[in-house]
């Protein structure tokens, strides 16, 4: 089969060529990919900062695709498959096939196309979680901290498919994202200037995708009683550095977050379910193909990286 095997160093260092196709063990599917979505952690890995992970590696945390071989689901069942340890501890979706543990497979019923059905599963997963984490009233005025992320855009699209008239502000280092993330849906958009707010505005409920280096400011625009949920690290900063949990949620605020490896068929299910009942719109910002990977991760680290990029198969 065809892959795009990654060795230590820099973006070339992703390279498509023909690997043995996976063989099927017990316990374990072989999935047929026909599209994925990227993602900032496939970077960080790419970078190093996963240290658990071993090279040379088959990167992707998440895929769509149909059963190829299987003990449990019946071949050509549409399925969908995030996180686990795919693409770190063993081998993952940038490949025309992937071997995947049963218990992290999830058949769907879905008649959307490869490309939009791509763009789901880890983003849409991720943002409807944190959404549901924030418990959003109809009253509330939101921020969404690094909002042309593909995280950003797609908690956006859930929240107005919901809460028609809730007010949703966006930030941003580089304004010139502004009339898009309009045309996404931001009621509004903030300059982040250097991990700080060139605001004084508050906000009833935050979502913080920057993660611990503009947490702290975030917590500064956070109105009384209001939720702020951490799930992101577009920083790339682990972890809140001198934080006194005290002093930092002093005006009756609330801090939270969402996990995505947090996974079952039933919440999944439901996500899907969401989508379909508020007719939720998601569309990739750009389709690559798979052996196109390299323009992919340029793409998506580059200033002009705008919302969710997928490859098809």
């Amino acid at each position: 089969m065809k892959a795009v095997v990654y060795e230590a160093g820099g973006v070339d260092k992703l390279i498509y060529q023909d690997v043995e196709l996976p063989k099927l063990k017990k316990g374990w599917s072989l999935v047929k990919v026909k599209g994925f979505g990227l993602n900032r952690s496939e970077i960080f890995t790419r970078k190093g900062y996963s240290e658990t992970v071993k090279f040379p590696r088959i990167l992707g945390i998440e895929c769509a695709g149909i059963v190829e071989k299987s003990d449990v689901f019946k071949k050509g069942e549409k399925v969908v498959s995030i996180m686990g340890e795919m693409g770190r501890e063993f081998n993952g979706s940038y490949a025309e096939y992937v071997l995947l543990p049963n218990q992290q497979i999830y058949p769907i019923d879905s008649e959307l196309p490869w490309e939009t059905l791509a763009a789901i599963p880890e983003t849409y997963y991720t943002s409807y979680g944190c959404m549901k984490n924030l418990k959003l009233s109809s009253n509330d005025e939101i921020l969404v901290r690094g909002a042309s992320s593909a995280t950003g855009i797609a908690f956006c699209n859930l929240v107005k498919s919901n809460f028609s008239n809730v007010k949703i502000y966006g930030s941003t280092q580089n304004m010139s994202k502004k009339d898009l993330l309009i045309e996404k849906g931001f009621d509004d958009v903030i300059l982040d200037e250097n991990y700080v707010l060139n605001s004084e505005k508050t906000f009833d409920k935050i979502l913080e995708l920057i993660g611990p280096r503009s947490l702290k400011d975030s917590l500064k625009h956070l109105k009384s009683l209001g939720i702020i949920c951490s799930a992101g690290q577009l920083g790339e900063q682990w972890f809140l550095e001198d934080f006194d949990p005290i002093m930092e949620l002093k005006n009756n605020v609330y801090l939270t977050t969402f996990y995505s490896g947090n996974v079952d068929y039933d919440r999944l299910q439901e996500m899907f379910q969401f989508i379909d009942d508020n007719k939720v719109i998601v569309t990739p910002e750009k389709v690559f193909r798979l052996e196109e990977i390299q323009l992919a991760h340029e793409y998506l680290e580059s200033k002009k990286g705008f919302g969710k990029i997928v490859c098809v198969v």
